[in-house]
């Protein structure tokens, strides 16, 4: 396939959200399901966010939070069935990590169930120090809201 009319965007304001959904749920086992609602928030609070452009559909996305400096993780990979294996997910990581958020952090992490190889030949080693996580499932009784949340500070 002929690749060079596919585009890569950084702007957030490019992202259809309904599209992104779509490609999750034909090509993301790990976010099927997910919400309009909660996917914005979740770019809302992402830096860099890329999508991947085949025309006017998305094909591909990832997305990225970072300290700047220290840390950084990548989430959500995907690119669409029928575009994998032209090296747009290797280009599509390779974006994410050149973004000045992240192309200075000491490390960045991911999350991969099925795709070790994938991450491993774009640099990626596997990480057996970090094995902590705390499910947080917020539709049980929430935590209370410290008064640190609702006010600039705190008397102690």
């Amino acid at each position: 396939m002929d690749c060079r009319h596919i585009r890569f965007c950084a702007q957030r304001s490019a992202i259809d959200l309904y599209q992104l959904q779509e490609l999750f749920n034909l090509a993301a086992f790990w976010a099927r399901e997910r919400k309009i609602e909660d996917l914005e928030i979740a770019i809302n609070n992402s830096n860099p966010v890329v999508t991947v452009w085949d025309a006017n559909r998305t094909i591909g996305f990832a997305r990225a939070t970072s300290d700047g400096i220290y840390r950084a993780t990548i989430w959500d990979v995907v690119i669409h069935p029928d575009y994998r294996g032209l090296g747009l997910g290797r280009k599509l990581v390779e974006t994410v990590l050149s973004h000045p958020l992240l192309n200075r952090v000491e490390k960045v992490y991911l999350m991969t169930t099925h795709q070790q190889s994938f991450y491993e030949r774009i640099g990626f080693q596997e990480n057996r120090t970090t094995t902590m996580v705390l499910h947080n499932f917020p539709s049980a009784s929430p935590l209370p809201i410290p008064e640190l949340w609702e006010a600039d500070t705190v008397t102690v």
